[in-house]
């Protein structure tokens, strides 16, 4: 059970990330893209704008859970190689713990964000509604959640671990 799960995390991590750096090789061409239009051409594209910053959003929520797999996002690292293997457990499951509860806040009140937000249309792109956009939050919780517990099952601490 657990290794498949790992298996499943893995996949969705790997996946995520994928998404985080296509949408960060999107948010780079559209802004070459908005600085040519606009300073070379002087004939700015004002949908190219609102698509770098849909794209940041998304890489952004995409990129989180791959942190938190690689245990890089909450540190508590002094206090970690100061306790003992049975402290430093416990620090695991708190860490982890409030880190889903957290992840769960940002799912439910992100999923209901999107839904409100799907009767609006994004300037610039008429026709697309900001409920994709604001689905960058729910989705990204559901990838970092299952990241969260990959690294607890799993931990990654090897930044940790070489600096002592």
């Amino acid at each position: 059970m657990k290794k498949t799960f790992l298996h499943l995390e893995k996949a969705t991590t790997a996946l995520a990330m994928l998404g985080a750096c296509a949408m960060m090789a999107v948010a780079a061409s559209l802004g070459m893209y908005q600085i040519i239009t606009r300073f070379v051409l002087e004939s700015p594209a004002e949908w190219s704008e609102v698509l770098i910053r849909f794209s940041l959003i998304w890489m952004v929520f995409l990129g989180i859970p791959a942190a938190f797999r690689q245990g890089a996002m909450v540190s508590v690292d002094v206090l970690y190689r100061w306790s003992s293997a049975r402290i430093k457990r416990v620090l695991d499951w708190v860490v982890s713990l409030a880190s889903l509860l957290l992840i769960a806040v940002i799912v439910w009140w992100g999923w209901d964000y999107a839904q409100r937000g799907a009767v609006q249309s994004m300037i610039g792109l008429e026709g697309v509604s900001m409920f994709w956009a604001y689905l960058a939050m729910p989705v990204g919780g559901v990838f970092t959640a299952l990241g969260i517990v990959g690294n607890l099952l799993d931990p990654q601490r090897h930044e940790l671990e070489t600096q002592q």
